[in-house]
């Protein structure tokens, strides 16, 4: 969850007024506090998604002036957004909460010539995707990680900030040459895979490289029913679809190097998805020429499965928004008492979707997977 006060925190359970904030960027940067032009925000919501290429998009309604020339606010030529969603205290101070950059898609207007504006948005991710190379290119064995994953980004933004969670695995080799046909961002996430991270541009901006989050942590937020409570509507549901409990992971050896090989499983017993249990084996495969040693191939593994714990029971949330909420955060959700039930049944939950609105009279919707003790068992 991003950071935010207990003053902003407690706030959200009780009466309070939510305030937006959408400025038009004209030059790249980074941070929470951009200089910029700002435009009326009348509506709209930012998506994140834990598993999308591109992990958050934009809908933001606004009154500002149809775009007329080309060098005008709102065209798609390379200008940004930065959003923002906090809460006015009745100090008159305001707590901001950064919802991301987005670069400009799509504006449209659908009552000439005086209707609001309706823009569509998308991430820097968006920039890595269309960005993709003229002619297959040749990576050499000893780049450094870290370097690899520079050249890829600051080719498409030259002043990129980018931050790792590991400086071990930043400053290692990449190990072997590689030739990548055309697919920039394709490339970039299967390296980031490969190494058992995940790579995406945050909220400030930055283009983060971690290794997804173990979805035995402790809960950040509370989504309940009852007084003080923040709970709009729930709805669930079960499905197998699209689930796996076992990854096999393998490198495609194009020199005399041995194939790396490695298989995480989901050892736990009180799974619903247990490997050695009634819901049977369904592993994933996934093969990367990235994979240079068993145990780089068992990291990429672990952490494929580690992004499916949980499934496959999911709930779909809609609650008094809380802005900081983002994608693999650990939230408690308290069920409304049932007619025949005694007690209040609390579940720990881990998001794989929050909508954040952009209007105070719409709750945030969150996707969510139950919370299940993380139990991975190995092979090399």
């Amino acid at each position: 969850m991003r950071a935010v006060s207990s003053q902003f925190l407690e706030t959200l359970r009780g009466s309070h007024l939510s305030v937006f904030r959408a400025r038009v960027c004209t030059t790249y940067q980074t941070g929470t506090n951009p200089s910029g032009i700002e435009i009326p925000v009348q509506g709209g919501d930012v998506k994140a998604s834990a598993t999308a290429d591109i992990r958050a998009t934009l809908e933001l309604i606004t009154s500002e002036s149809w775009p007329r020339l080309a060098a005008d606010l709102l065209t798609p030529y390379g200008n940004e957004i930065y959003v923002e969603r906090g809460l006015a205290y009745g100090n008159g101070q305001r707590e901001w909460v950064g919802l991301g950059y987005f670069r400009i898609e799509t504006p449209e207007q659908d009552e000439v010539p005086d209707g609001v504006v309706a823009i569509q948005g998308s991430d820097r991710m968006a920039g890595i995707r269309d960005a993709q190379f003229l002619a297959p290119r040749q990576f050499a064995a000893s780049l450094t990680r870290g370097q690899l994953v520079s050249t890829l980004i600051t080719e498409v933004y030259p002043s990129a900030v980018i931050a790792w969670d590991s400086t071990t695995v930043r400053d290692g080799l990449v190990g072997r040459s590689v030739i990548a046909e055309d697919d920039r961002a394709g490339t970039l996430q299967d390296f980031l895979t490969s190494l058992g991270k995940v790579g995406y541009f945050d909220h400030t901006g930055t283009f983060q490289v971690k290794t997804p989050p173990s979805t035995a942590g402790a809960a950040t937020w509370t989504i309940d029913a009852g007084h003080d409570g923040v709970l709009v509507e729930m709805s669930r549901g079960l499905t197998r679809q699209g689930v796996y409990n076992a990854v096999v992971a393998t490198g495609e050896a194009g020199d005399t190097t041995a194939p790396a090989r490695a298989v995480a499983y989901n050892l736990d017993p009180d799974s619903p998805t247990y490997y050695l249990g009634r819901f049977g084996p369904v592993p994933r495969f996934y093969s990367s020429p990235f994979l240079t040693t068993n145990a780089q191939a068992l990291s990429a593994a672990t952490s494929l499965l580690r992004q499916q714990l949980g499934l496959p029971y999911q709930v779909e949330l809609a609650s008094i928004a809380n802005p900081a909420l983002e994608p693999f955060d650990v939230i408690a959700v308290r069920y409304p008492k049932a007619a025949r039930s005694r007690s209040l049944r609390t579940e720990t939950h881990v998001i794989d979707q929050v909508t954040i609105p952009l209007d105070s009279t719409v709750p945030v919707t969150l996707q969510t997977r139950e919370q299940q003790t993380e139990l991975i068992g190995d092979s090399a």
